[in-house]
């Protein structure tokens, strides 16, 4: 993707991003033309990937791909209006924008119809999405029979990572008075991530 130089992440602000982003657009191209499914990912940092499982009667798994597939990840966004910016009441040259958090993983699609594997994804998953709750479910709470058949009903899929691409476009190339004003804006608008990404990103 384009990404202007005052809004490039490195790799190390992707994985922080997926950490914090748990659903991503898993996008591969086909004769049939695109397809896309949201799934719930955990990041592999040491094996350089995400992983993740889907539908068993969902068709993109099962529809051959071409080259590398694709993630998408979207963080917190919204629109910016020029009457936000000190800039607008000094010289009145301003114009709406987005301020956006995208992260771009490119990489080879691997699918794994194990339910052993599928099972150690969905633990992690579940693990990872638990473990803040009071009192968390874990997959042993279910019976299982009952869970074997569901995991029956699901694959798994992996992204072995070779390409990342991060934007963080949240009004870090304005004056500090901008900054503020966009701030104060998010937070009018109840947009309240996107005003918290506005000052991390001006730190």
């Amino acid at each position: 993707m384009y990404v202007a130089k005052p809004f490039q992440g490195d790799d190390e602000t992707g994985w922080a991003l997926i950490e914090e982003i748990p659903v991503g657009q898993l996008v591969t191209a086909t004769v049939h033309g695109p397809l896309a499914t949201a799934i719930p990912w955990v990041p592999d940092v040491k094996g350089g990937a995400i992983v993740g499982h889907m539908a068993r009667p969902n068709p993109q798994w099962q529809t051959p791909w071409m080259g590398q597939a694709l993630v998408l990840f979207e963080g917190p966004n919204g629109y910016v209006s020029p009457s936000w910016y000190a800039t607008k009441g000094e010289s009145g040259r301003v114009v709406p924008t987005w301020d956006y958090v995208v992260v771009q993983v490119y990489g080879a699609l691997v699918i794994h119809d194990d339910e052993s594997w599928v099972s150690d994804v969905v633990r992690r998953l579940t693990d990872r999405h638990e473990q803040i709750r009071t009192d968390p479910w874990t997959v042993d709470d279910a019976p299982p029979d009952y869970l074997s058949g569901q995991l029956r009903g699901i694959v798994g899929v992996e992204v072995r990572i070779e390409r990342m691409e991060t934007s963080v476009k949240m009004s870090q190339n304005k004056s500090p008075a901008d900054v503020a004003g966009v701030v104060a804006g998010f937070v009018a608008d109840g947009n309240e991530p996107a005003a918290g990404w506005v000052r991390r990103a001006s730190r």
